[in-house]
């Protein structure tokens, strides 16, 4: 007798290894309604705005929610695709790219899938789908390099919270971050030198990363830190002396101080300073985004050339390229490894499956 619960569980699935690849996520559509959905649940989390929670629901609520959902989805009808936003697109391509290198891996038994922290697809309905595939080891991987509270302790606080949900609970392993990994460092290296050679070097390289409020670096969030050892990292791989290349710090917003330099005002300051040609790449970002091709692909190169410059080139994300994905399992198979060394049912799975089959249920 095979018994078969809820969602389609059945106690004869023979355990499988599942990789989840996160990001931050994706409005469903280019469309007011839509941002202002995305919007209430990305600004909402407290690990993203640390501001009180009454009077940050005022301000969300009051003023934000209705002013920014226009602009924004007039933003992303700007670089929306036939197959969603740029940030899905991508991420769905990696998640591919790194099924077909695992699929002959465990008897077939490795399952690939990606999820979003806030938008579709959920967190919790690709937890389900591949719970109900028969996961039982889960390697959760952030595809934030650098470790933030506001991204990667974020996303294992919405898988907490739906493990609380759950009855039966997969062996969980979770990637923090892998700023210095040296195969990610290999990856940049290799795509801003494809580059160069097709377009010539720049007087400078910025190394532009998404920026958090200072205080968050002085509460001991390491994120700058592990920002500045990845800048080195690169710059040492690709030879880069002193004042060839510059970190900085894009998309602040509010008052407050966020980390420093900014990037949009090292743009205004370079021709000031001699720098007439740029090259500007984000070691954050696994994907390009909204927040890379426009703020970064054309606002920051808009306040560039205002300024005197003369030559800016934005360099993409890596996205799917090989030597992305050549990084990507490499760090999965230095998670899972011995995981695929157990992969094979034992006979203690088999006397489980037979003793639930008789169970009086």
């Amino acid at each position: 007798m095979k018994y078969t619960g809820v969602n389609g569980f059945s106690h004869q699935n023979r355990g499988r290894i599942g990789v989840l690849l996160t990001n931050l996520g994706t409005p469903d559509e280019p469309t007011p309604a839509a941002l202002r959905r995305y919007l209430k649940e990305f600004l909402w989390d407290p690990r993203v705005v640390e501001v009180p929670r009454p009077i940050w629901w005022l301000i969300l609520n009051g003023i934000i929610l209705n002013v920014r959902p226009r602009r924004s989805a007039a933003a992303y009808q700007e670089v929306w695709t036939d197959e969603g936003s740029p940030l899905l697109l991508h991420t769905r391509a990696q998640a591919q790219a790194l099924a077909s290198r695992l699929s002959n891996e465990a008897d077939g038994r490795i399952l690939v899938d990606f999820a979003m922290r806030y938008g579709n697809p959920s967190i919790t309905s690709v937890l389900s789908r591949m719970q109900d595939a028969g996961v039982r080891q889960l390697l959760v991987l952030p595809l934030y390099p650098q470790y933030s509270g506001a991204t990667t302790a974020s996303t294992f606080d919405a898988l907490a919270a739906d493990f609380t949900r759950r009855r039966w609970l997969p062996d969980l392993r979770f990637v923090s971050h892998y700023h210095d990994f040296e195969p990610y460092i290999e990856a940049m290296a290799v795509a801003i030198e494809e580059h160069w050679r097709q377009h010539g070097r720049a007087d400078r390289l910025l190394l532009s990363y998404h920026g958090v409020p200072r205080r968050y670096l002085l509460a001991g969030d390491p994120y700058y830190c592990e920002c500045m050892k990845t800048s080195r990292l690169l710059a040492q791989r690709l030879g880069l002396k002193e004042g060839e290349y510059q970190t900085c710090f894009q998309s602040r917003f509010g008052r407050e101080e966020w980390l420093k330099p900014y990037t949009d005002e090292t743009l205004k300051a370079l021709p000031g300073q001699g720098v007439r040609s740029v090259q500007v790449f984000c070691p954050g970002f696994a994907a390009d985004c909204l927040e890379t091709i426009e703020e970064i692909g054309v606002e920051n190169r808009d306040y560039f050339l205002g300024a005197g410059g003369e030559r800016y080139e934005y360099i993409e994300a890596l996205n799917s390229r090989d030597a992305h994905i050549d990084a990507l399992e490499r760090l999965v198979r230095q998670q899972i490894g011995d995981w695929l060394l157990s992969a094979e049912p034992c006979a203690e799975d088999t006397d489980r499956h037979a003793r639930a089959a008789g169970a009086p249920f």
